[in-house]
């Protein structure tokens, strides 16, 4: 690849620039449409009817009442609903929580709380609403096996069969012989409440029915191509029948990865029907399906006197659904993070009456390395060592889990860097001796670490008569700025002002991409666009060579740059010529290229990748109160190349808040009785708000890094990685308490 077009070197390059994100009017003058806002002729309102008991089988239905209301046109239950020709293999070849995704009316049987029980269908959404009220299910129940801890005893090891979930490697030396010979041990059990998601838009689906019998689909999805493979798969539909857009999401967070029964259920009634139909779901009803796990995690640290680790034991226990295997990387970070001679990683699962777990920001990152480097705090103070220091003393280049190093891992500088900003050297080690009145203050610190992952990903480029760009893939902007991005390589690619450059994204009709999600869709979806981009440069250069008089009739592709709507020599920018006038001078209407771009096996068989970051915190705490307060976070990432840091600094403090959520507000609170979350609204379900947030600065570290041709690792994950842990550290230095169960509420500090 030519420096020239990917370089954003000199004063027209915009990758690497600070630009404000292309979507951001039409979101904040709500000219953005979303999947439950889009119009269409005779549209059909569904409204879902949620089983108020966790586990049992209903008896029967009385829709009489509810069918009886003026504009209500049908009750679909499992006794009534369509047949469709298969769900079992639906997420087949899916890049996202593949697996046997709940069937909504699919029988009597209940499996939790919240499930689907009947969907009814009027002309408008009030109606719809008030009559699901008037549904009565009569059901025949059995107690919910709900507490993790009671059953933990039924944990067994999940089946490998999540693509991309590494289970846990084989152990290495023995842990359990040397932890027992440890001079210095440190042994501990930690938890991590159950969260959701709570995106701020709910989840919906639009099911157009066409004049010519195909549909157009708008669903909550991240990836549409996941909902268009869905579709096909379950309603035995072609993928030239069903088109699917999401070109605006409100908040997703994992929970819009695959898609949820909403779309089902949507898709059901309007081919039952012939009507276009629309289904979303009420708050409360998005706590029906995915959710962060909770997670209870044992750490066993042993230590040389001068921290230098000789035993390193983790193991977790999570829920899943009792249809369902779900599981994430929780314990493998630790092996990752330290280089340690005898280390025991194990992770199992519980099978409960709950919907499936999901994906939720980080999965099993922000879970695990809470676990780890709390325990790497205790272990600092068992030794009287700094806890950067600690982690320097284990610091290792490659990964002790592959026996590879890693591509790149500038760490070290995220220490320097961020403990500098902080002021760490001014911390007095000693636990609750710093005050500000009558708060205590507590600085504490920790490493975040996420995989740096490529998917294979296409996207087209296409330059126009005019001089404009046309970009397009059908992964989506999930708010990480990805239509920004995307834009700024293009325009940097041919060397067009970015303003010329218009970019769509979430419709299947445009050129294949993963799901949005895991970090990887800068290195993916931007790879694709840079080598579309040199694609139609190189074409556009060969007209411009073969014009009558071409200034560039000798030149070679690698000498020339494209820069203000030009192609020029590099080293001689008088002889040159417009990119309107190479089209207009070889009757050109537009010059259109699709490329593919994937992982490098080379470099994937060689090294490790991973984005690392260290996560500094302050708080303050009233004692007589138990009000924790964070005052300042600084975290400091090394994540390869930054596109734009504008919308990457976005991206980190908005994980930073989703950190401070874990740590002291959000919990999901269970009722064994009933198995059902009982804080399901955004009234009772604490998040941060505007007040519990203040000083947070993000640092990012240079590093180069080639697992990808654009030298990017991703940052949507890593922001939230290793921030609760910070701040559970600094909790402990404030109070001297060490609380082990977020989120750290109120109750926990005073008892």
């Amino acid at each position: 690849m030519a420096t020239q077009l990917s370089s954003g070197a000199g004063k027209d390059r915009f990758v690497g620039s600070a630009i404000s994100r292309v979507d951001g009017p039409a979101k904040v003058t709500g000219l953005a449409k979303y999947s439950g806002e889009f119009a269409a002729p005779d549209l059909v309102h569904g409204y879902v009817v949620s089983s108020r008991i966790a586990r049992g089988r209903i008896t029967g239905i009385d829709a009489a009442q509810a069918e009886a209301v003026p504009g209500v046109l049908k009750v679909l239950t499992h006794e009534n609903r369509p047949a469709v020709p298969g769900q079992a293999d639906a997420y087949q070849d899916m890049v996202a929580p593949p697996g046997a995704p709940f069937r909504a009316l699919y029988d009597e049987t209940i499996l939790f709380s919240g499930q689907p029980v009947a969907l009814v269908l009027a002309e408008d959404f009030e109606t719809a609403r008030y009559a699901a009220s008037l549904v009565r299910v009569a059901y025949d129940t059995d107690t919910p096996r709900t507490d993790l801890d009671a059953l933990s005893g039924d944990a067994y090891v999940p089946p490998v069969e999540r693509e991309g979930i590494k289970p846990p490697p084989e152990p290495w030396g023995d842990a359990r012989k040397a932890l027992e010979g440890a001079e210095i041990r440190v042994e501990q059990s930690y938890r991590l409440a159950d969260e959701h998601h709570n995106p701020m838009e709910p989840h919906a689906s639009t099911v157009v029915v066409e004049k010519d019998g195909t549909y157009t689909v708008y669903d909550k999805i991240q990836g549409v191509a996941n909902t268009q493979l869905y579709l096909t798969n379950v309603f035995g539909l072609k993928p030239e029948q069903v088109r699917c857009l999401n070109p605006y999401l409100g908040g997703g967070f994992g929970s819009a990865l695959r898609p949820q029964y909403q779309l089902f259920l949507a898709m059901l009634a309007a081919q039952d029907l012939n009507r276009s139909v629309r289904v979303t779901l009420a708050r409360d009803q998005m706590w029906s399906f995915t959710f962060r796990s909770q997670a209870v995690q044992s750490i066993g640290l042993g230590a040389a006197k001068d921290g230098a680790l000789q035993a390193l034991r983790h193991g977790a226990v999570q829920g899943t659904s009792t249809y369902e295997d779900y599981q994430e990387v929780v314990v493998n970070w630790s092996g990752v993070l330290y280089k340690c001679d005898n280390v025991e990683l194990t992770y199992k699962l519980v099978k409960l009456d709950t919907p499936t777990p999901g994906d939720m920001r980080a999965p099993g990152a922000v879970s695990g390395v809470y676990a780890i480097e709390s325990a790497m705090d205790e272990l600092a103070y068992a030794t009287g060592q700094d806890p950067i220091a600690l982690r320097l003393v284990n610091y290792t280049d490659e990964d002790p889990t592959e026996g590879k190093p890693f591509g790149s891992k500038a760490l070290k500088s995220c220490f320097e860097q961020g403990a500098a900003r902080f002021g760490w050297d001014k911390r007095d080690p000693q636990v609750r001796s710093m005050k500000d009145g009558r708060e205590r203050v507590g600085w504490g610190m920790a490493c975040g670490i996420w995989e740096s992952m490529m998917q294979q990903s296409s996207a087209r480029v296409a330059l126009t008569a005019d001089g404009r760009v046309e970009v397009g893939n059908s992964t989506g902007d999930i708010g990480t700025g990805t239509y920004t991005i995307l834009t700024q390589i293009a325009a940097d690619g041919l060397g067009v002002p970015f303003e010329h450059v218009t970019t769509k994204l979430g419709d299947t009709s445009l050129p294949e991409a993963p799901v949005a999600g895991g970090s990887w869709t800068a290195a993916s979806s931007g790879t694709a666009v840079m080598k579309a981009a040199r694609n139609v440069a190189e074409q556009v250069f060969r007209l411009a060579r073969g014009l009558e008089g071409s200034p560039l009739a000798n030149a070679d592709f690698e000498r020339v740059v494209f820069t203000g709507g030009r192609i020029q020599l590099a080293e001689d920018p008088a002889r040159g010529v417009a990119l309107t006038e190479v089209l207009a001078a070889t009757g050109t209407d537009r010059l259109e290229a699709t490329e593919s771009a994937g992982p490098d096996s080379d470099f994937k068989a060689q090294y490790e990748a991973y984005t690392h970051s260290a996560v500094f915190a302050e708080v303050k705490v009233d004692e007589e109160l138990g009000v924790v307060r964070v005052t300042r976070v600084v975290s400091a990432i090394a994540a390869g190349k930054i596109l734009n840091p504008k919308t990457a600094a976005s991206q980190i403090k908005g994980g930073i808040v989703m950190g401070i959520g874990s740590a002291l507000h959000e919990e999901s609170m269970l009722d064994h009785r009933l198995g059902r979350f009982m804080n399901r609204n955004l009234g009772e379900y604490h998040v941060p708000v505007n007040a519990d947030i203040h000083d947070i600065e993000v640092i990012f570290v240079d590093e180069e890094d080639k697992a990808n041709p654009l030298g990017v690792k991703g940052l949507g994950e890593i922001g939230i990685v290793g921030v609760a842990a910070a701040i559970a550290n600094a909790v402990h230095h404030a109070t001297g308490t060490r609380i082990r169960a977020l989120p750290i509420t109120l109750d926990k500090l005073l008892t």
